[in-house]
């Protein structure tokens, strides 16, 4: 029995260790296929030809949009409001009416006034009969006794009078300054108004201007004239294209410059609108690569160069950059052929294939 068993476990042990060395041969055999496969498999990459081109840089920075004309609207005589012709967001034309007072107590006012100036009239004439003018036009009349005659007969106090009352019932119609959008409209009818409280505010249709700050150390890269695309962050894909206005020539406290630019097309802008500014120029003569192209290799940039069938390691020094593209400032010479597809796993010296594109 005891034989039996001895017999048995040795059997088993025998066993076992044929089975470790099996497996051990197939997992070598597995290694030994990877790396074959690594080896005949080299990374496919697509290139670009490096060379000087203009580079569109592109400065991002945020602001807001205002109407370049901009104005609130006023009553030039106080009184009661009669009639509202428009609603906040109308559009105007220039000379319309906006809104209208109650005429009575002007026109009243107008009657008086000219009531009193006809009568200053006679006084006038009372006064040059009496020094001996008074068949005579005004023409012939010495101007120190005319104009002495008027103010005793009180004919010049009563003319002002006279025109201010017309100009008041005139003013009796509010009408627009200029062509634009109603804004900031509460009168109601029947409300009681002066000249010191706005009507509405008016939004001219002459555009819009976008205002935004820069960096000092920014200023060199924006000018006058430069292309503008404007982005409201109430609708990002709804773009507008202006140009650089104004310049301000000071530098603020923190260290920013403010800067306008006019925007066109801009009828789906709100005055006050908070926006995404770029101001968008062309460099001429740069050496441009895409993003693409540039990998990070121990806390560094590096572009890879296609040299044969090998990718070759390549230290860079970028400069400006937009959405796509790096300016290259050091480190790659015109004529190249850059990587800038399968480089992000890529060594020194890989074995590469260039990818024939459709």
């Amino acid at each position: 029995m005891k034989i039996r068993t001895i017999w048995l476990i040795a059997a088993l042990a025998v066993l076992t260790l044929t089975a470790c060395n099996g497996g051990k041969e197939a997992q070598d055999t597995s290694a030994e296929g990877v790396n074959a496969l690594e080896q005949a498999e080299p990374n496919e990459v697509t290139t670009v030809t490096l060379k000087r081109q203009a580079f569109e840089h592109e400065l991002v920075s945020n602001g807001r949009v205002e109407a370049m004309q901009l104005t609130d609207v006023y009553f030039e005589t106080e009184g009661t409001v009669e009639s509202v012709r428009v609603k906040n967001g109308d559009r105007v034309a220039q000379g319309q009416v906006i809104a209208e007072l109650d005429r009575y107590k002007l026109h009243n006012a107008v009657e008086q006034a000219q009531n009193a100036f006809e009568q200053a009239k006679l006084d006038l004439k009372d006064v040059l009969i009496g020094q001996g003018y008074g068949n005579k036009p005004d023409a012939e009349i010495p101007e120190d006794i005319l104009q002495l005659a008027r103010t005793r007969s009180g004919y010049s106090q009563s003319l002002a009078a006279y025109e201010l009352a017309v100009a008041n019932e005139a003013n009796a119609s509010l009408k627009a300054p200029f062509a634009g959008t109603i804004a900031n409209l509460n009168l109601k009818r029947f409300n009681k108004v002066t000249p010191s409280e706005a009507v509405c505010t008016l939004i001219g249709s002459q555009g819009m201007e976008a205002t935004f700050s820069i960096l000092e150390n920014e200023l060199p890269l924006i000018h006058r004239g430069d292309k503008v695309v404007i982005a409201p962050y109430a609708d990002a894909t709804a773009t507008h294209e202006g140009t650089v206005s104004e310049i301000n020539p000071m530098v603020d406290a923190n260290g920013m410059i403010t800067v306008k630019a006019q925007v066109r097309g801009s009828d789906r802008l709100l005055s006050g609108m908070n926006v995404k500014v770029s101001v968008r120029r062309q460099l001429p003569d740069q050496l441009v690569v895409p993003k693409s192209a540039v990998v990070l290799r121990q806390g560094r940039q590096v572009v890879f160069t296609l040299q044969g069938d090998q990718a070759m390691w390549n230290y860079v020094q970028t400069g400006l950059e937009n959405a796509d593209t790096f300016t290259i400032l050091e480190g790659l010479n015109e004529g190249a052929e850059v990587i800038v597809t399968g480089n992000v796993n890529l060594a020194h010296e890989s074995k590469v294939t260039l990818k024939i594109e459709d």
